[in-house]
């Protein structure tokens, strides 16, 4: 499954997955007890796939920090949320040894291992860590594409031995207009 499809809302626990599309809003699936509730415009939500994490340099992606979650844990569920502060500041400081401990709070840290327990009890961080993989795959086999493209448009243009093109007017309408003069 693709991260981008999950979704926190605003009061409301847990994560949701993105169904379909209603009329004034979405359709989502709770991941915690797989029942499916609207959610209108008016709800503050959040793509996973959209939050960062504040480190002293570049604010990094969550999927990242999920996949070295992931990595670290060995593919299992990290440290219980209800831990004390201290363990999970150290803890966040062993996944992300740059966060920047002033703007990312203790709640904060609370969520983001809530969501990464949730994420791999449905087993979503796998297919998320081969999914990253292939995307970088692919970003390289379209920009070879692209640029074949774009060698290809400019081949066709331009033509042998100085040729020059001929506007094709076969079939073509002649439309004739009357002239106002300023008599």
């Amino acid at each position: 499954m693709d991260i981008s499809k999950i979704i926190a809302i605003s009061g409301y626990p847990g994560l949701f997955k993105v169904v379909a599309q209603a009329h004034n809003g979405i359709i989502v699936e709770s991941l915690i007890d797989k029942k499916r509730m609207q959610a209108f415009s008016t709800f503050k939500i959040s793509a996973l796939e959209d939050i960062s994490i504040f480190t002293t340099g570049d604010d990094m992606p969550l999927k990242d920090v999920l996949k070295k979650m992931f990595e670290t844990e060995k593919g299992q569920a990290s440290i219980d949320a209800k831990s004390t502060n201290e363990d999970l500041k150290a803890y966040l400081k062993n996944i992300l040894p740059n966060y920047d401990a002033e703007r990312v709070h203790v709640s904060d840290i609370k969520k983001l291992i809530t969501w990464y327990n949730l994420l791999e009890k449905h087993d979503m961080l796998k297919e998320t860590a081969a999914a990253t993989e292939t995307e970088n795959v692919d970003k390289a086999g379209e920009e070879k594409a692209k640029v074949k493209k774009t060698a290809a448009k400019t081949a066709a243009k331009a033509k042998p031995d100085g040729a020059t093109a001929k506007a094709n007017t076969k079939g073509a309408r002649k439309t004739v207009t009357v002239r106002k003069t300023g008599a």
